[in-house]
């Protein structure tokens, strides 16, 4: 059986290397241990947009395009969009399992008890022009969340971190919603805490003249299972810029605001 490594003859000076491969891949800074002399800076990769560049480990999503897998901290997706809900499938991302009941409870009441925005973000969005197109508007307002809840620059806390991922789950639909609503001309709708993560996100975004909104149960699983497809998806712009944004320490607001703006791209 072969070495699990790659061998590499520099023509230059006939010199060769050994480099160890780790889940196909080879590091890139093993390449700046190839050099002319000791005077040169050593060979580096050039991999415009990425292409063909691994930026980091995942021990949460596994995806196999070809094959048409993908996997959740090991569970096929098509388990999860069955069986689970948004709420769960997010609670497995960040903590490796699914939630017990228990835990479940109160992880839902954590996320609906912050669904509600400072009356001043909603205000700030009534000041957009009329017809603003509903990303620009989601974008600045996430942004301006980070004005809001200044202790999230403390990044390197671990139970400010969470604070702020439990936030801006709850907050994200609300400020979705009326985005959608001021380009449609149409009055905000404040959350309803009494239905589920996407019955309220139908609720916030469709309701009209009805005391009380019941969102239809086929629309509320759809939605359920496109958050659930949506929530992990490699390395594509947003999650990109996300990282690099959050690398330099920013608050999780800035940074998702990044990411909100390369989803705003054509590509």
């Amino acid at each position: 059986m072969g070495k699990n490594s790659l061998s590499i003859t520099d023509n230059r000076t006939g010199k060769s290397y050994e480099i160890p491969i780790e889940h196909g891949t080879i590091e890139a800074m093993t390449l700046r241990g190839i050099k002319q002399d000791e005077t040169d800076f050593g060979l580096m990769s050039y991999d415009p947009a990425f292409k063909n560049t691994a930026a980091t480990k995942s021990t949460i999503t596994y995806i196999d395009g070809d094959q048409g897998i993908l996997r959740y901290r090991g569970y096929p997706i098509e388990q999860l969009a069955e069986k689970n809900n948004f709420i769960e499938v997010a609670y497995l991302l960040l903590f490796g399992s699914l939630p017990t009941p228990e835990a479940y409870q109160t992880w839902s009441s954590e996320i609906t008890f912050h669904t509600f925005l400072h009356e001043n973000v909603k205000t700030l969005m009534e000041a957009f022009r009329y017809d603003a197109h509903p990303m620009g508007m989601f974008i600045s307002s996430v942004s301006a969340l980070s004005t809001f809840y200044p202790e999230a620059i403390n990044v390197d806390d671990p139970e400010v971190r969470m604070h702020q991922i439990r936030r801006l789950i709850a907050k994200v639909p609300t400020i979705a919603a009326f985005s959608y609503r001021h380009n449609r001309g149409l009055p905000y709708v404040y959350p309803d805490n009494d239905l589920s993560y996407t019955g309220n996100f139908l609720n916030m975004m469709f309701k009209m003249s009805d005391v009380k909104y019941e969102p239809d149960p086929v629309l509320e699983h759809a939605l359920d299972v496109l958050f659930i497809l949506h929530a992990d998806h490699e390395q594509n712009c947003s999650t990109s810029t996300m990282r690099n944004i959050g690398s330099a320490k920013a608050d999780p607001y800035s940074a998702l605001a990044g990411a909100a703006a390369a989803l705003y791209g054509p590509l």
